[in-house]
């Protein structure tokens, strides 16, 4: 019998990618929380899984918007550059915070994140 476990890696693959374009979201955002719940990853597991399925995902989107021309690579470096250092740094810390801390910052953004929206 075929596990469930790849029907909910698939399914919380098309919810990223929908409310990423639909919302504007990044993926990661639904991506971890869903593979802590329902997939009983754990928390820097769930971390490093989204972060290399969103490099696919920025991947293939990038290489469509250049067909069209759409990318500025001057400026895409100016943001993705720095974002590497950023990504390096925050694994590092990443790695000497607890699981449990871990989720409750990221449970702590979201919240943030959502009344801000609402207020805003």
């Amino acid at each position: 019998m075929l596990s469930s476990q790849p029907v909910r890696l698939v399914g919380i693959g098309l919810l990223a990618g929908l409310l990423s374009a639909l919302l504007g979201v990044g993926g990661g955002i639904a991506i971890v929380p869903l593979l802590i719940l329902l997939c009983a990853f754990e928390p820097r597991e769930a971390a490093a899984t989204s972060l290399g399925a969103v490099a696919i995902t920025a991947l293939a989107g990038v290489a469509l918007y250049a067909v069209h021309g759409d990318v500025r690579v001057g400026y895409a470096a100016l943001i993705g550059l720095p974002a590497v250092g950023g990504a390096l740094a925050g694994t590092a810390l990443q790695q000497r915070v607890s699981g449990a801390a871990l989720t409750l910052g990221f449970a702590g953004l979201l919240t943030g994140v959502g009344i801000w929206m609402l207020a805003g």
